[in-house]
């Protein structure tokens, strides 16, 4: 890894998923990304990325709402809340995630934390 920490980039990817961009989000990240979440199977790669945004998402009809950013050297880390669906009932929570940038400037590693079990 780098010190390719985009902050403006980690910014983007929240408005791309709340607009349902799936070509956009996959653009942020590098072909061999890897995305783990709490209580669900680790995604990797551009296909597995494009499964997931596409049709595996448990959440929908939602607004994130970014509360900080902090970039240090490859990493991004983003503290925020969402209120939108999940499996078809409305929920609100606060999750932290932490992108991790390579050297072309992509999101090579994204962890998501939540105060919900799943998501």
């Amino acid at each position: 890894m780098s010190e390719n920490a985009d902050p403006d980039a980690a910014r983007r990817y929240y408005e791309l998923v709340d607009d349902d961009d799936v070509e956009g989000i996959l653009g942020l990240f590098s072909a061999d990304a890897v995305y783990e979440r709490p209580g669900q199977p680790t995604i990797e790669g551009r296909a597995d990325l494009r499964a997931f945004y596409e049709t595996g998402r448990p959440l929908s009809d939602g607004e994130h709402t970014v509360h900080a950013v902090v970039a240090d050297g490859d990493t991004v880390a983003v503290r925020g809340s969402f209120e939108g669906e999940q499996d078809g009932e409305r929920v609100a929570f606060g999750f932290a995630d932490f992108h991790e940038f390579d050297d072309d400037g992509l999101i090579a590693y994204r962890h998501t934390y939540t105060d919900r079990d799943t998501v």
